[in-house]
């Protein structure tokens, strides 16, 4: 159970595209997951890790030309773990972190599960 009394796992969603966001969020819904923040921009998602009690992120390596370096890096030094998301393959990634899970978009809700699952139990 989490502290505020739900067994949901609390997901921080970084994705400044507004469709894809709310997919997302319908999934993680579906998925059994509760949405504790979105972001779309990169000081907007750093302050959600700041600020928000959050088990697992799920960020979007691009924010329209920013990259979310700053956000994994600000995750990983809180020891929460965290997904990528992109539709540009590995190669956009942040170096010291091509070791995290990556979601290729477009990307279905058993994929989804698959590496939130991976990042959760540190595979």
């Amino acid at each position: 159970m989490n502290e505020n009394g739900s067994g949901a796992r609390r997901v921080l969603v970084v994705e400044d595209d507004v469709m894809i966001r709310m997919l997302i969020e319908d999934m993680l819904t579906d998925l059994g997951f509760a949405v504790a923040a979105e972001a779309s921009k990169v000081h907007d998602a750093l302050a959600a890790v700041q600020s928000t009690d959050i088990d697992v992120a799920i960020l979007d390596v691009n924010l329209s030309g920013e990259t979310t370096g700053p956000v994994a890096a600000a995750l990983a030094a809180r020891g929460t773990p965290f997904v990528f998301a992109t539709g540009y393959g590995e190669h956009g990634l942040p170096d010291q972190f091509r070791d995290r899970p990556l979601l290729k978009k477009p990307f279905q809700i058993d994929n989804l599960k698959r590496m939130l699952d991976t990042a959760l139990t540190g595979a």
